[in-house]
């Protein structure tokens, strides 16, 4: 492949949104005055708007399915293991984030999965090898599956426009033949899981600032970064070790209890993809009388994709709904630990049932 070219990021990575200081806002295709999402927001933006048919990125709580949803692309997280993040790096965020891409179709990124995926010698983590390529899942027979859905969760408000995204696609897969029923679980509803997040990734950053101080040559401080990143690092460096296995330790049970739910029989849960349509631009930029409100507004656009960045299951969001003032909104179907091969036989027959790759945004190449 050859790399065309750098594109836009939030600062550090942390964001649901890319407005960062340095660069500006990088505006959704099909409304510029809309969040083209975060923080693999410069790459859906590009693919969206057809300068590149594919761009990489990353998610280690919804970056690669936050931008798919509001630019209406593929945004598929693999498996944790799936894809090395050797040589350099082990692990980020205790295994939470995992690179990839976003691209327009199904084929696109099964092709490009199977270019990327692997183990190298070293690695924590490795998921087992897929019995044949990638791109031979391509419209292949699914059979009829067990599918959950959530339409709505007592903890998180979801608009109307994503709830009427999510019940549409149901009744797709419903018409295709597979089995539908109201269900999802429980552990979502578990509030300790925000303490043992907030603990691994605080110290977690604040580690990576160290790592930059010493590149630079000096201290990096408060002036050289937003507040809320300021905040979060500053947070992270109080965090103890024990604080930090402590919170570990909850993303452990948390995993254990949701993926229980796929053990009792269910193949794929689907679910909006983020709980709204793409919002301004400026809504979830730093506010310096309010550190954290910035990194609490992104947070809330992530409560149904985070959850399987501390699984580890492999989850993918399709452009498959548009709302009545051309927003795309996404769907998020999620599979058991290594099982894309069975994420993009589903998302193809749904992609050839309900084509989308036709649609274009008003800014486009």
């Amino acid at each position: 492949m050859v790399i065309v070219g750098r594109t836009n990021v939030p600062e550090l990575g942390a964001w649901a949104t890319t407005e960062p200081e340095a660069y500006g806002p990088t505006r959704n295709p099909w409304d510029i005055t809309r969040s083209s999402g975060g923080s693999s927001g410069g790459s859906a933006a590009a693919v969206a708007s057809r300068m590149v048919p594919f761009a990489h990125a990353s998610d280690g709580g919804g970056s690669i399915r936050v931008p798919a949803s509001e630019c209406g692309l593929v945004g598929l997280k693999p498996t944790r293991g799936r894809i090395s993040l050797g040589p350099d790096v082990g692990e980020v965020w205790e295994g939470l984030a995992i690179e990839f891409a976003v691209t327009r179709t199904i084929r696109d990124a099964a092709a490009l999965l199977d270019a990327v995926a692997g183990s190298m010698p070293g690695d924590p983590y490795a998921a087992a090898p897929p019995s044949r390529p990638y791109r031979e899942e391509v419209g292949a027979p699914c059979g009829q599956l067990r599918i959950g859905i959530l339409s709505g969760r007592s903890t998180v408000k979801i608009h109307p426009d994503c709830t009427k995204a999510v019940e549409s696609a149901g009744r797709l897969l419903e018409s295709l033949g597979h089995g539908i029923e109201l269900s999802y679980p429980a552990a979502f509803e578990d509030p300790e899981i925000a303490t043992g997040l907030m603990s691994v990734i605080a110290a977690s950053q604040a580690r990576l600032i160290d790592q930059f101080s010493v590149a630079i040559g000096r201290p990096i401080r408060a002036e050289d970064m937003n507040c809320d990143n300021w905040a979060l690092t500053e947070m992270g460096w109080k965090v103890t070790g024990t604080e930090y296995l402590a919170g570990v330790e909850v993303l452990n049970r948390y995993a254990r209890n949701v993926v229980a739910w796929w053990a009792g029989g269910f193949d794929l849960l689907l679910t909006p993809t983020i709980p709204e349509p793409p919002p301004l631009i400026g809504e979830l930029v730093p506010d310096t009388q309010e550190p954290f409100k910035g990194f609490q507004r992104s947070g809330a656009l992530a409560p149904l994709t985070a959850p399987f960045n501390i699984t580890g299951q492999p989850a993918i969001s399709l452009p498959l709904h548009w709302t009545d003032q051309g927003l795309p909104i996404g769907v998020q179907l999620v599979a058991g630990f290594g099982h894309e091969d069975l994420l993009i036989r589903v998302a193809s027959q749904m992609e050839q049932a309900q084509p989308w790759v036709g649609r274009r945004p008003p800014e486009h190449a």
